[in-house]
């Protein structure tokens, strides 16, 4: 018996661990195997990524914070803003609408005149659009009025307006 003191066996007697659970044995198996310094700076890393999350989940708090308030300051304003430009587009509908049929009573009242405003209206566009390409009209936009032999030059001469002159790249 002498002989078993000397032995690992014997400074683990199962007499001291008789008080400990099973998983608590294996822990303490285990703390003599794992290196104390590895453990130590685990732990130290651990403790800096765990400060590193509480300063960025401060920030992210604060940021929230400060835009929660903007929004209410700016959610009225901006209510409003929407509203307002629900407002205008009802009112430039019904201003586009009474236009119609104002154009819809002078030409049913007033063909001849009704069309030559047109044309003049067109020639004007393409005299501000600097005779481009855009200065030729399409035939739909231009109506024959009456079979009368001056509307059609009137038509004709609108519809090959000369740009030319102002413009060489375009050609007749």
């Amino acid at each position: 018996m002498e002989d078993s003191k000397g032995t690992p066996e014997s400074d683990y007697s199962i007499e001291c661990f008789q008080n400990y659970t099973a998983p608590e044995v294996f822990i303490q198996g285990l703390a003599g195997i794992v290196n104390q310094q590895d453990v130590e700076s685990m732990i130290r890393a651990q403790k800096q990524m765990l400060q590193r999350f509480e300063k960025t989940n401060e920030m992210l708090t604060n940021c929230n914070a400060l835009s929660a308030s903007r929004l209410k300051t700016v959610g009225p304003e901006f209510k409003k803003h929407t509203q307002l430009l629900q407002e205008m587009k009802k009112d430039l509908d019904y201003i586009f609408k009474k236009i119609r049929a104002i154009k819809t009573k002078l030409s049913a009242q007033y063909p001849d005149a009704f069309a030559e405003a047109q044309r003049s209206s067109l020639a004007e566009e393409c005299e501000e659009d600097d005779c481009k390409a855009e200065c030729v009209v399409n035939e739909s936009q231009v109506k024959d009025v009456s079979n009368d032999e001056e509307a059609n030059k009137i038509n004709d001469n609108v519809k090959k307006k000369d740009c030319s002159a102002k413009d060489p790249q375009v050609e007749e």
